[in-house]
């Protein structure tokens, strides 16, 4: 009996022995899968480090004449402010302008060529009077700038050294969101520091950078990154940290890399030249939003509304008008107006580019010659010319318009439009007084106007829920102003 007990339970202890150790097995190769998935940068770290650079900058100015500047009043040293005067604005000898302390500034880079050509931020290098290249072997290099491009944030600076380590250069357009990258770089100071994430969103536009689509990572890039390499898992660089979204000054999960392709053709540009040469076509354009789609009679909100052309310039010499939405360029899709900055700017000056058009809701193709100068300007809202107004009663968007007098319309330029002499407090729409509007968009149907009654029918004969669109001149500018719902009818 005592036999048969031990035998069930050293076979109970084998069974159980077998079972651990198939667990174990388990437990091992899920942890060795687990590991596989895990990205390793450290052969991409020893690799490629070598390559990123520390920057750091020096700016001294004295100046000649500083109205701006405290200046220590001349008191009697028993006046009871002397002394706080002395304190806290210090007295300068005759003759000797204040000096400027030095500033400095900490960045990063990477070298894209043995002979020591080297990419960074055009803000980096901004100003400087000297530039430190710092390697990681601890050499030191004084540098010079051989451009900088301030649209783009780009710039190409140069120190005197050969056989140096470079970086590779990767696809950005190849780049999946949600893949990992890693930066190295200098945030405060911090040598070649490694830091990774994933691609948070491609093409992204920010507030007055309309060349360039940013790459959004969640890699954290803190001041003294800018200017070093975003790489992907391959060891190539597809970008350079540019920018971060914070509200403290620190990293709060938002940078954004300006893609390397941008920013090799910016530093090819120059080298050659210096300088960088944009296309421009000389439009002045604004988004296409929900409600201007429903009021042009477009089937969703896309491409880029063109609310003034100037005169003599290739857009208007190639047909381009007011009220044109621009869906294409150069056989490029034009999907926000934030891409034709960006697109037209990166064709080269001189050639001719098809652009395709839809006027009043019918598509067509215009070629225009493409020039060269300034970038095209987003709408603005500048204050407005006055003029004389006479009382009358608002109209159904809250507004009291008058029409154009001869003079006014040579001032303006202008063939027609109505004045906007008030704005009542139940105004359905932005205007201002000043205003002058000259177009009336609705389901695709413009209208130029040109008299008081003429809106006053116009207006009449819309229902009340109906979403209109108004092409409005205000001072040197042009706007689309939409309005979705009108008061009922006097």
């Amino acid at each position: 009996m005592n036999y048969g007990t031990e035998a069930r339970a050293m076979k109970m202890m084998r069974v159980l022995r077998l079972l651990a150790a198939a667990v174990a097995l388990l437990s091992a190769g899920s942890i060795q899968a687990q590991g596989r998935e895990l990205p390793d940068f450290t052969e991409l770290v020893e690799r490629h480090g070598p390559a990123v650079v520390n920057i750091s900058t020096t700016q001294t100015s004295r100046r000649a004449n500083a109205p701006n500047a405290p200046q220590m009043p001349e008191l009697d040293e028993n006046d009871p402010f002397y002394d706080f005067f002395r304190r806290f604005i210090p007295r300068q000898p005759p003759g000797q302008a204040p000096r400027q302390p030095e500033s400095r500034s900490l960045g990063s880079g990477f070298i894209m060529s043995p002979d020591g050509y080297i990419l960074t931020n055009a803000h980096v290098v901004d100003g400087a009077d000297e530039i430190n290249v710092r390697l990681t072997d601890k050499r030191e290099f004084k540098a010079k700038v051989i451009g900088a491009d301030k649209r783009t944030d780009v710039a190409l600076i140069k120190i005197e050294a050969n056989q140096l380590p470079v970086v590779r250069m990767g696809d950005p357009m190849k780049l999946k969101v949600g893949e990992w990258v890693l930066a190295i770089g200098s945030p405060f100071g911090f040598d070649n520091t490694v830091t990774a994430g994933i691609v948070s969103a491609k093409g992204r536009s920010l507030p007055q950078e309309n060349f360039v689509p940013f790459i959004q990572t969640d890699v954290a890039i803190n001041p003294g990154n800018s200017g070093g390499p975003l790489f992907n898992m391959r060891g190539e660089v597809v970008g350079i940290n540019s920018q971060i979204y914070s509200r403290t000054g620190g990293f709060m999960g938002l940078s954004f890399a300006i893609p390397i392709d941008v920013a090799l053709d910016i530093q090819s540009q120059l080298r050659a030249k210096g300088r960088v040469s944009r296309g421009r076509i000389g439009v002045v354009i604004q988004e296409v939003t929900r409600e201007l789609a429903e009021s042009f009679g477009l089937p969703k909100p896309s491409g880029a509304l063109v609310n003034q052309v100037e005169k003599g310039s290739p857009a208007d010499k190639a047909g381009i008008e007011a009220a044109d939405i621009i869906v294409k360029f150069d056989g490029k899709q034009i999907e926000s107006s934030s891409d034709l900055p960006r697109i037209v700017g990166s064709t080269r000056p001189g050639s001719q580019a098809t652009v395709q058009v839809l006027r009043k809701g019918s598509a067509r193709e215009v070629t225009v010659t493409v020039g060269e100068l300034p970038e095209d300007r987003l709408a603005s809202r500048e204050n407005p010319k006055s003029a004389k107004s006479a009382e009358l009663a608002a109209n159904r968007l809250g507004l009291v318009v008058t029409e154009l007098t001869a003079e006014q319309k040579r001032d303006l330029k202008l063939q027609g439009g109505l004045f906007v002499s008030e704005v009542k407090p139940e105004v359905r729409g932005d205007f201002r007084r000043g205003d002058v509007l000259l177009t009336l968009v609705h389901r695709g149907q413009q209208t130029e106007l040109k008299t008081v009654e003429q809106l006053k029918k116009v207006l009449g004969g819309l229902e009340k829920s109906a979403t209109i669109t108004l092409h409005v001149r205000r001072g040197e500018s042009a706007a689309f102003v939409t309005v979705s719902g009108l008061a009922d009818k006097g």
